[in-house]
């Protein structure tokens, strides 16, 4: 039998991955629940068509279109008007992170997190080489701004990546708190020669806003900082979005960011050639021709989760307020049998993040009904306590 010469730090290593189980209710991997029109499908199919008739070139390299569109919606969406140049896209936010890394990490550099938050981090860290570090949020999930200056002149990372509203807890930073985020990074990041001699540089901070679209009324996208980075005061900010949540085109796999065009330029030479393919293009400026509808669905949804939260409070467990499309609740004693009892009345939830919680994600209201009917029998059935002592699981 041979013997395969497995990267170092890649031995037992087991893929990424929430279960997928054929139940009438999933609600663990924070998808919009509703299917496209048949409006937007129709305008995909045909604009794939399209496209199918010049599979035999390669795609556009730089997507120019796909880049105005996506600048026009952010203007829309989040009141940010910034130039196609400083947006870039790829095959889900999950490529989008792996070039920030590829571009500014790599051996000898870290990438710098505070916990809990997002289990695939570590993942693009691992697989590029970067050295992955964490700190803790403080009891609320939020940042302690004194705690990431520490951590900032004890690590020294390249990247800082900040997820914001956070999976799994749901809370969004405030915009002050990212902005004395950016003021500590300066000269924060690791030590760089510049001809005879060495000096610090800018860390990379990366605010992930996945879930941005639901946050609530008043509460603003990092998105905003990148205007005052017109003059140059943020060039190491990124702010992620995807397709995914929001636009219910979590199949299409489509991430994007914002950002410097210095930065963006620098993604440039670390992608793919052609990396985004021509389908994908086409069936995402179709979808972006919709975004009207689309986003219509969010403002039903946050309704859902803040009516979620309230009912959650009511049967006395603890519910935090949430800006994204799912919600973290408990505490319990074990909540694995929770999560198994759920499971086995055709509810899928999932545990994540700090001992005691389970996350469950906003479902039409008909798999709300669902996901409230079910969990009153469960805790019926089997009334828990929170002990403290159950181990904190990746989200």
């Amino acid at each position: 039998m041979s013997t395969l010469p497995v990267r170092p730090g890649l031995e037992g290593a087991a893929p990424y991955g929430a279960p997928e189980l054929d139940v009438p209710v999933r609600l663990n991997v924070n998808e919009n629940p509703y299917a496209p029109s048949p409006a937007v499908v129709d305008s995909i199919a045909r604009a794939v068509a399209g496209a199918a008739g010049r599979l035999n070139r390669y795609p556009e390299r730089d997507f120019p279109a796909l880049r105005r569109a996506l600048a026009d919606y952010l203007a829309v969406e989040s009141g940010v008007r910034l130039s196609p140049e400083r947006v870039w896209a790829a095959n889900g936010s999950n490529e989008v992170m792996l070039q920030v890394l590829q571009a500014f990490g790599g051996p000898g550099r870290a990438c710098l997190s505070f916990t809990p938050t997002y289990s695939m981090y570590p993942e693009y860290a691992r697989d590029t080489l970067t050295r992955y570090v964490t700190r803790a949020r403080a009891e609320d999930f939020t940042l302690d701004i004194a705690a990431v200056r520490e951590a900032l002149e004890d690590v020294r990372p390249a990247v800082l990546i900040l997820a914001s509203p956070n999976n799994p807890t749901g809370t969004a930073l405030p915009l002050e708190d990212v902005r004395a985020v950016l003021e500590i990074a300066r000269g924060g990041g690791p030590l760089i020669r510049n001809g005879g001699s060495a000096g610090p540089s800018d860390a990379v901070v990366v605010v992930d806003e996945a879930y941005g679209e639901f946050r609530r009324p008043g509460v603003p996208s990092a998105l905003e900082l990148l205007i005052e980075d017109d003059g140059g005061r943020y060039p190491h900010l990124v702010v992620s979005r995807t397709m995914s949540k929001a636009f219910g085109m979590a199949g299409l796999r489509l991430g994007y960011l914002a950002a410097s065009r210095e930065l963006v330029g620098l993604l440039r030479v670390v992608r793919l050639p052609y990396h985004l393919s021509a389908t994908t293009q086409a069936a995402a400026l179709a979808a972006l021709g919709h975004r009207e509808e689309l986003m219509s669905q969010v403002a039903s949804l946050r309704s859902e989760r803040d009516a979620l939260v309230a009912w959650l409070r009511e049967r006395g467990l603890t519910a935090y307020d949430s800006d994204s499309n799912f919600v973290l609740f408990g505490p319990f004693q074990d909540r694995r049998a929770i999560f198994e009892a759920l499971l086995e009345r055709g509810v899928l939830i999932r545990v994540v993040g700090p001992a005691g919680y389970l996350r469950v994600c906003v479902g039409t209201p008909d798999e709300m009904d669902a996901f409230r009917a079910a969990l009153v029998d469960v805790l019926a059935s089997r009334p828990d306590r929170p002990d403290g002592e159950e181990k904190e699981e990746s989200t």
